[in-house]
């Protein structure tokens, strides 16, 4: 008989390397190449930066033409970052939140440069737009967008074009959080209750209850697929226990929450049908769950909603040595001269 698949334990205390909960962040850089795609990032930015009570900085790369082309006219270069700058400066307006926001004009190669800015100046959320400069293409991810989200130190806000506020305010009126019952699923649950109670949105908390797997080397006979139906009610059985649980310890919270357990069997399908049928304004997920491979920048469930989901999603990664050196490795001929704007 096969050995069954690992079932959700909610009170699984083998994640000794889990980082604490973190309730907000040091700094969120937003990314623009100039173009109105890229400019539905600020909404979101904006929106989380001023629940969180978390400075901002606008990052504009003028990019050079790469190894091997002619040095630009200096004249041709002061003018682009001039624009640049006016560019920035027309975005930041003078509203009043304006006045926690700065802005940055950087030069170089646009991946490479914002991961090394976001390094050095402590920016451990990074708001991305899925495409930019180039508009829609037939891919999901634009060239640039799939680099950052690659070697991006800290957590990452992608903002899919298709998800396009309709004014310059952004108040999110239902979040999600998908749990595998992990502790790094549950790192990200103070960090979407702070966002929930700032913006007087609702909080769904989701649980997928996988399909056992057995091995089939012919049909099945009565007796697997018995087994199978009873892994099946027990783990829909123990979902709702934990579930219940969370929502129990989270009451006090003063956010509306509601938990749901959802069946089906692959995550990764499942929750992107909730985020339509929800219509949720915000997924906030840790970058990995209960596999937790070390060796690739995001699960295979975190890697899945940022290619499909309509909606913007919040991966949860936190600001480690070892992430930097990612980084460092994949720039290291990556120079940092940038112009503040005063």
């Amino acid at each position: 008989m096969p050995k069954p698949p690992a079932a959700l334990q909610p009170d699984d205390k083998r994640h000794h390397d889990v980082i604490p909960a973190q309730r907000g962040f040091h700094r969120i850089a937003a990314c623009l190449d100039g173009s109105e795609l890229s400019e539905c990032v600020l909404p979101h930015a904006r929106a989380v930066a001023s629940a969180l009570g978390t400075p901002l900085s606008l990052l504009r790369v003028i990019e050079s033409g790469g190894p091997g082309a002619a040095p630009p006219d200096p004249l041709d270069w002061d003018i682009l970052r001039c624009d640049a700058r006016d560019y920035l400066e027309r975005l930041i307006g003078a509203r009043e939140e304006s006045k926690d926001v700065e802005a940055e004009v950087i030069e170089g190669a646009a991946a490479e440069q914002i991961c090394v800015w976001t390094e050095h100046h402590g920016a451990d959320l990074t708001v991305v737009a899925s495409h930019g400069v180039r508009g829609r293409t037939g891919w999901s991810l634009a060239s640039t967008a799939r680099k950052l989200l690659d070697r991006l130190p800290g957590s990452i806000l992608l903002v899919p074009v298709t998800a396009e506020p309709s004014g310059p305010v952004v108040r999110y009126r239902r979040l999600l959080a998908p749990l595998d019952g992990s502790a790094r699923a549950e790192s990200v649950l103070p960090l979407a209750l702070q966002l929930a109670k700032a913006h007087g949105a609702e909080l769904l908390l989701a649980h997928v209850v996988p399909v056992p797997e057995l091995t089939e080397i012919g049909p099945l006979e009565a007796e697997d697929v018995e087994l199978r139906e009873r892994l099946i009610e027990r783990n829909e059985r123990v979902a709702h226990a934990y579930l219940d649980r969370l929502r129990s310890r989270l009451a006090h919270e003063g956010v509306a929450l509601r938990a749901l357990v959802l069946t089906g069997g692959d995550a990764r399908p499942r929750l992107l049908r909730l985020v339509a049928d929800e219509a949720i304004d915000l997924v906030v997920l840790s970058a990995h769950g209960r596999s937790g491979q070390s060796n690739v920048p995001f699960g295979s469930v975190a890697a899945h909603l940022m290619e499909h989901a309509g909606a913007p999603i919040l991966i949860f990664r936190p600001h480690t040595r070892r992430s930097m050196q990612r980084v460092m490795a994949s720039t290291e001929h990556a120079r940092m001269p940038s112009q503040a704007i005063s």
